[in-house]
């Protein structure tokens, strides 16, 4: 089946990796378990976050439309996700590998798009809605980290993931998050 950018992106039943709500958390966080599972993803360097995502999703992007070595179409999956590191310009950006790919997902032929496999974690997450830009997702974390902080809770404090759910086309109920790792 063929679609097309705009079919891929205003589907509503796109997959997503799995997780369990690991326990109960105040309102404005939860604590997540994520199951192990595979990623595509591409490094980006040298650039603003907002650059390395662009140039980064369409990486990935020529990845799911065939650029692979099986010339596979492979479904959009949500989130799209980018790593963060302190005083870092190194983004990594990242799509979730479909249920149906999880044991052997096609090889990209891009020698800097790579599979990798995500270990089973627990997530802190903070969600929030409207457009996310770089500064947005930078505020977000900073206030998920205070909370943690104030809270007592231990979590890896020198990267965050942002996670973006919606195509650029969903105007409204937009829903993005910020991961920290749990320590």
């Amino acid at each position: 089946m063929i679609k097309s950018f705009k079919q891929t992106f205003l589907s509503l039943d796109l997959q997503s990796p799995r997780w369990s709500s690991a326990e109960a958390m105040a309102k404005d966080y939860e604590l997540r378990q994520y199951e192990t599972a595979k990623w595509v993803s591409t490094v980006i360097k040298g650039e603003t976050q907002k650059e390395a995502m662009r140039q980064g999703f369409w990486k990935l992007f020529h990845y799911i439309q065939g650029k692979n070595e099986k010339e596979m179409k492979i479904d959009m999956t949500v989130p799209v996700t980018c790593l963060v590191k302190s005083g870092c310009t190194d983004f990594k950006i990242s799509f979730f590998v479909p249920f149906e790919h999880q044991d052997c997902p096609p090889q990209p032929t891009d020698s800097n798009v790579f599979i990798e496999e995500r270990k089973a974690a627990a997530l802190f997450v903070r969600s929030f809605g409207g457009f996310a830009s770089p500064e947005k997702y930078a505020e977000e974390a900073d206030a998920l980290a205070r909370t943690l902080r104030n809270r007592g809770q231990p979590f890896h404090e020198d990267f965050f993931y942002t996670a973006g759910y919606d195509s650029p086309f969903k105007l409204f109920n937009r829903h993005n998050e910020v991961w920290y790792f749990k320590k």
